[in-house]
C-alpha cells in the first residue's frame, strides 16, 4: 500500500502547496541542487532513473507532474499553477486596462488595432502557461516556450505607438522565466540577455545612457526578485518533504523497536514460563506444595511479561544488568541448569547496564532454549560480558552474529553502542556469547 493511499492522497496536496510541482528529485540532491537542477529537477538523472515515467501514486516525493509537466487540463485544480494562474491574470488585467485604451484611441487603422491586440493577446496568453508547462519539462522545452514568449514581444518594437516601449513587455519575459525553475546560469543568461537588448533598443532610440538604462535595471531587477521567490518557494516544499519523511522514518524505526523488544521479552518469559510449568507437572504427583509454589511462580511470571508488553508498547519499559542478573538465576535454577553468575554488577558504567542486561536476557534465553547446558557461566566486566555454557555448542566456530532475530536485534543494539558482538565455541564446549564495548 502506497503512503498516498494510506493518507488519503494528502500528502499530493501538501506537497503540491509549495508552488511548482514536487521534483523527481525528491532523493538526496533535491534540496541543494535547486539553482543547478531547476524547481522542477527535470532533465536530471532521477528523470533518466524514472525512464520517463510518473511514479506518484507510489513515491510522495513525486508528482505525476514531475516528468510530464502541468497539463492545461486540469491544471487549475493543483495549487501550484492555480496561485500562478491568479497571479498572472492580475498582472494582465493591469496591462490591458492601462494599455488597451492607449490602443484603441490611438491613431492606428482597424486594422492595426486589429493586430496589436491580437499580437497582445496571443503574447499574454503564452505568458501565463509559460511556467506551468514548463515545470517538469526539459531544458530545451523551457528554453523554447521562453523564446515564443520573447518572440512575441518583438512585433511591438515596430508597431505605432510602442517603439522603445515595447520593451517593457520583456518584464512579462523575465517573470515567466524567473518562474521556470531555470539553473542559475540560464536564469543569469537569460536576465544579462532581456537587459542588453533592452539597453541596446534604448540606445538605439536615441535615449540618454541614463534614461536607456532604467529598462534594463527594471527588467533584470524584476526578474531576480522573482528567481529568488521561486528559490524560496523550492525550499519550503523541500522542508515540507523532509519533515514527511522523517514522520515515516520514526513510525518505522519505533516499529522495529517494539518488534525487537517484544521478541526479547516474550522470548525469555515464555521460554521461563515453559520450565517452570514442565517441573510443575513433574512435581504435581511426587510434591504437590512445591508444584503450587512452581504454579504461583507461573502467574507472577504471566503477569510480569503482561507488563513489560504493556510498558514497552507505551515505550517506558527498561532493563539493567541489575535485574536481569537476578532474573537469569531464578531461570537457570527452574531449568535445572548450574548458574554461576556475579552477585553484583557494580562495575558496569550506568550508561551501559541496559544493554548489558538485554544482551545477559538473551544469552541466558538461548542457553534454557537450545544449549542442552547443564551449567551456565557469567563473568561481567566494565566493558564486556561473557555467556558460556557446556551444551552443544555451535557446530564450528562462528564470528559475528548470524543465527536468529533475538541475536539480529542484538547486534542492532549493540552496534548503536559502538561495540561488538561474538558467537563462538566455549572453553566449557558449548557456546559463547560476548559483548565488548
Amino acid at each position: 500500500m502506497s503512503i498516498r493511499q494510506r493518507h488519503g492522497d494528502r500528502s499530493g496536496d501538501r506537497m503540491n502547496d509549495a508552488g511548482p510541482p514536487p521534483s523527481a528529485a525528491g532523493s538526496p540532491g533535491a534540496g541543494r541542487g535547486f539553482w543547478r537542477q531547476g524547481i522542477p529537477g527535470a532533465g536530471t538523472q532521477d528523470d533518466a532513473r524514472l525512464g520517463g515515467r510518473p511514479r506518484a501514486d507510489t513515491d510522495p516525493t513525486l508528482s505525476i507532474y514531475s516528468v510530464t509537466g502541468y497539463p492545461l487540463r486540469g491544471a487549475w485544480r493543483q495549487r501550484g499553477p492555480r496561485r500562478w494562474f491568479f497571479g498572472a491574470a492580475v498582472a494582465v488585467t493591469v496591462w490591458l486596462v492601462t494599455v488597451v485604451p492607449g490602443i484603441v484611441h490611438s491613431g492606428m487603422t482597424a486594422g492595426e488595432r486589429a493586430l496589436v491586440l491580437a499580437n497582445a493577446l496571443a503574447f499574454l496568453a503564452v505568458f501565463v502557461i509559460v511556467p506551468p508547462l514548463s515545470w517538469g519539462r526539459t531544458v530545451p522545452v523551457r528554453i523554447g516556450w521562453l523564446a515564443l514568449l520573447f518572440a512575441l514581444s518583438l512585433p511591438f518594437l515596430a508597431y505605432r505607438g510602442f517603439g522603445a516601449a515595447g520593451t517593457w513587455l520583456w518584464i512579462f519575459v523575465s517573470v515567466a522565466g524567473g518562474m521556470q525553475g531555470n539553473s542559475r546560469r540560464i536564469t543569469t543568461a537569460t536576465l544579462l540577455f532581456l537587459g542588453v537588448a533592452a539597453l541596446a533598443v534604448g540606445l538605439g532610440g536615441g535615449a540618454p545612457f541614463t534614461e536607456a538604462l532604467n529598462q534594463p535595471a527594471v527588467i533584470v531587477s524584476v526578474g531576480a526578485m522573482v528567481a529568488a521567490f521561486a528559490r524560496q518557494r523550492e525550499a519550503v516544499r523541500v522542508l515540507r518533504l523532509t519533515q514527511h519523511q522523517l514522520a515515516e522514518l520514526a513510525v518505522k524505526e519505533e516499529r522495529n523497536r517494539v518488534a525487537r523488544d517484544m521478541h526479547d521479552i516474550l522470548g525469555h518469559s515464555l521460554t521461563v514460563i515453559a520450565v517452570k510449568a514442565e517441573l510443575a507437572g513433574r512435581l504435581l504427583e511426587t510434591a504437590p506444595e512445591k508444584a503450587a509454589a512452581e504454579v504461583a511462580d507461573l502467574e507472577d511470571l504471566a503477569r510480569g511479561a503482561l507488563d513489560d508488553v504493556r510498558a514497552t508498547v507505551s515505550g517506558y519499559r527498561g532493563v539493567n544488568i541489575l535485574s536481569e542478573l537476578a532474573n537469569a538465576r531464578t531461570a537457570l535454577v527452574a531449568a535445572g541448569i548450574d548458574a554461576d553468575l556475579p552477585g553484583a554488577a557494580d562495575v558496569v558504567p550506568a550508561r551501559n547496564r541496559e544493554l548489558f542486561g538485554w544482551v545477559l536476557r538473551e544469552g541466558v534465553t538461548n542457553v534454557i532454549r537450545h544449549a542442552g547446558a547443564g551449567r551456565c557461566v557469567v563473568t561481567l566486566g566494565a566493558a564486556f560480558l561473557q555467556i558460556d555454557d557446556d551444551g552443544t555448542g555451535p557446530a564450528a566456530p562462528v564470528a559475528g552474529t548470524s543465527g536468529g532475530n533475538g541475536l539480529a536485534g542484538l547486534a542492532e543494539r549493540v552496534a548503536a553502542a559502538a561495540g561488538t558482538l561474538e558467537v563462538g565455541r566455549s572453553t566449557l564446549g558449548g557456546y559463547r556469547l560476548r559483548l565488548q564495548l
